[in-house]
């Protein structure tokens, strides 16, 4: 007979739980500069349209905070030894942030500091990443841009969109506590690039192409939308994924069947004249209401499915 499972410790249950009450639906309104590095671009054309509900548990979640105190952490450290930093931008007292797009693709730095020692007049923007033994091992022999590609990518956007020319990227080994520092330079190219790759991104009606069609592949498995993807389960009926809402260059999102701007807690929300974007349905469209009031469906197994109000 197999063991038994531990029974789970009520008190360390709630703590967990209590992380996931607060977490809300992880959907970010714009999409994030750490994500562009990433290679799969349909993975980031459905984060941007909220296909995929957040469903960490209280273990990641605690993890995720974890990281953000080793930041609070590492600005310390940095100060300590005579390193001007700004965590926060002096004229605003938050988070210093780029966008481009509209503010619908960007991202916050850590900060930006000036007097490292190999470099004292130089500014640099602050990336701090926590890493397990194994990353960190591999981070140390090969350096971030060949390890963390999408590490190198965010800070290649930061650089660009500040006009910094460099970049310290400061990573913890979560297992040892030993760190690793590396000075990145600007590629503006690069930069650009990945600029008009979040735009395409954006501003796609359809999802573009997976980079791989096979389920099995490892980079869609390790995919939070692997199930919408590859088995076309239904996303969340948002604005997001109705085929009647559009992003807009000036930042904003606008309802073609209404002809109104969409705020955020309305794209949240939906409404009753949601239409999924057809991508998103496993079926073949074959009919249409001319109003816009419906879309109908056949099935893989011949059944007929009506998405909307007849």
């Amino acid at each position: 007979m197999a063991p038994l499972p531990p029974r789970a410790n009520p008190t360390v249950e709630a703590i967990l739980c209590a992380y996931e009450a607060d977490a809300g639906d992880g959907f970010r309104e714009h999409l994030g500069a750490s994500l562009i590095g990433r290679e799969c671009d349909r993975a980031l054309w459905y984060e941007f349209r909220w296909i995929t509900r957040a469903a960490q548990g209280g273990r990641m979640l605690r993890l995720f905070e974890t990281g953000r105190l080793e930041e609070e952490r590492l600005v310390r450290n940095l100060r300590r030894i005579g390193i001007t930093v700004f965590d926060v931008d002096p004229d605003t007292g938050r988070q210093w942030h780029v966008q481009a797009h509209g503010g619908h693709f960007g991202g916050s730095l850590d900060g930006v500091g000036l007097g490292l020692p190999e470099a004292p007049r130089t500014w640099h923007a602050l990336e701090f990443k926590t890493h397990n033994a194994r990353s960190f091992a591999e981070l140390r022999t090969h350096g971030v841009q060949k390890v963390k590609p999408e590490h190198w990518g965010q800070m290649q956007v930061y650089m660009h969109l500040t006009g910094l020319t460099r970049a310290l990227y400061l990573a913890v080994c979560k297992d040892t506590d030993a760190l690793y520092a590396e000075r990145v330079r600007v590629d503006h190219e690069e930069a650009e690039r990945f600029i008009a790759r979040a735009g395409r991104i954006i501003f796609a009606a359809r999802p573009p192409a997976r980079i791989s069609d096979d389920p099995d592949w490892f980079q869609c498995r390790l995919c939070p939308h692997h199930d919408t993807c590859h088995d076309q389960r239904a996303p969340p009926r948002t604005c997001r994924s109705c085929l009647h809402a559009t992003p807009r260059e000036d930042g904003t999102w606008h309802c073609a069947r209404f002809d109104k701007p969409l705020w955020a807690d309305e794209q949240r929300a939906g409404c009753s004249a949601h239409l999924f974007i057809p991508d998103l349905v496993r079926g073949e469209q074959f009919d249409a209401d001319p109003d816009g009031a419906w879309v109908a469906y056949r099935k893989p197994d011949g059944t007929i499915w009506r998405d909307g109000v007849a």
